[in-house]
């Protein structure tokens, strides 16, 4: 097992989730951020978030994870002597551009450089660089203390062993890492999630369905098996002889609603417009917030209930 010092570059939701991940897991953790307000509220919203981890059963000493992560305001300080840097940015190349220029000067030459990155390829903020084999995209899902999902994104231009070292460390803080082999836009989760998305908002438009029920579709329907199994598999065992027989009876189905869908686009600001009236009838925007720590409290108790799980 590896033992190292890390920095997260960016002290918000992901940067604060992030430094979770990393100090639950044993690792010491330098927590940065160029707005120096920022940190002085961070630590104690942190401890917020551990205090549910403990009440859920997913974390048994707050304090002690707490006192792993140390708060720095000066990224020289904050990145000397760590072994991997996961930065959480703006979703602005020529920001990300700028960050990495500044990231590449005040760390070690094998220092890794993570981003956050929600769907921009690390060549496009890293080519600059005088080393860009130490850079990738290691993706999460927010909140990762939760959802332990992470794409690992190469550049070309990323070594292998860098590579190795990201998905080593990945698994050693107990997330669960995936390969992305070649770069692509929104990587694999957000094109899939895109995809539902998508066509979930033209259902919505053209008059087939309420947001309640679509809504309901997945969470009483396809959720119920994608919380343990993916699409693959869910159709390998929805028939008897496996894909190919699953293929054989359903795939003509789906190639002709492929067919179906048209280019324009489903997010119109008419469409949200009216998908906004109904989730504001469903839940008042001063429930959002209440609403939104319902959610991670669900999440703790699913997490904890698969991690009790053979084989989950």
């Amino acid at each position: 097992m590896m033992t190292m010092t890390v920095a997260v570059v960016g002290a918000g939701l992901i940067g604060r989730a992030w430094a979770i991940v990393f100090a639950r897991a044993g690792l010491a953790v330098r927590l940065y951020d160029v707005d120096h307000l920022q940190l002085d509220s961070v630590l104690s919203r942190i401890n917020e978030s551990l205090e549910d981890l403990q009440k859920a059963g997913l974390v048994e000493e707050p304090a002690a994870i707490l006192a792993r992560i140390d708060v720095q305001a000066d990224l020289t300080k904050a990145l000397t002597g760590v072994a991997y840097v996961q930065e959480c940015g703006p979703e602005d190349v020529a920001a990300k551009q700028a960050i990495y220029t500044q990231l590449e000067a005040a760390s070690e030459p094998d220092t890794i450089l993570a981003s956050s990155t929600s769907g921009i390829v690390a060549s496009q903020f890293t080519a600059h660089l005088e080393h860009p084999e130490r850079c990738l995209v290691a993706h999460p899902v927010n909140p990762p203390y939760l959802i332990p999902l992470v794409e690992v994104v190469p550049s070309n231009a990323t070594s292998a062993q860098v590579i190795e070292r990201t998905m080593a460390l990945m698994r050693q803080v107990e997330q669960e890492p995936i390969l992305v082999n070649k770069e692509v836009q929104g990587f694999i989760l957000n094109r899939l999630q895109g995809a539902l998305l998508n066509e979930a908002l033209r259902l919505f438009r053209d008059g087939y369905v309420s947001s309640e029920d679509l809504d309901k579709t997945v969470k009483h329907g396809l959720g119920l098996r994608w919380s343990f199994m993916g699409p693959f598999e869910t159709i390998d065992l929805n028939a008897p002889k496996g894909v190919v027989d699953y293929a054989g009876r359903y795939g003509p189905l789906y190639r002709d609603v492929d067919t179906q869908r048209s280019g324009d686009n489903p997010w119109e600001a008419q469409t949200l417009q009216e998908l906004d009236e109904q989730r504001r009838e469903a839940l008042p925007n001063n429930q959002l917030a209440g609403r939104q720590a319902w959610r991670d409290r669900r999440l703790m108790a699913l997490i904890a209930h698969k991690q009790a799980q053979p084989g989950s």
